[in-house]
């Protein structure tokens, strides 16, 4: 049922294609490990996109969203 991988010397392993794919994890994102009793369960965690912080800075008075802009966009044009 599951995949063997070797520990490297630095304490890395590489995680299965088809782990990844289950946890929709890809570079860049984390793993997040739980340990309880005896078992350790892993789950993917996506990362925050490096420009999301920024999101909606430059466009006060619009709202996030395809929707919202394409609303303001008409608006602005008189539709």
């Amino acid at each position: 049922m599951g995949d063997c991988v070797r520990i490297g010397a630095k304490g890395q392993v590489q995680i299965p294609p088809d782990i990844r794919q289950a946890l929709g994890v890809g570079p860049g994102d984390n793993l997040l490990f739980e340990i309880q009793g005896q078992e350790v369960r892993v789950r993917g965690t996506k990362a925050p996109h490096g420009f999301s912080k920024y999101r909606g800075i430059g466009n006060p008075g619009i709202a996030d969203g395809r929707k919202d802009i394409l609303r303001w966009t008409r608006k602005a044009r008189g539709r």
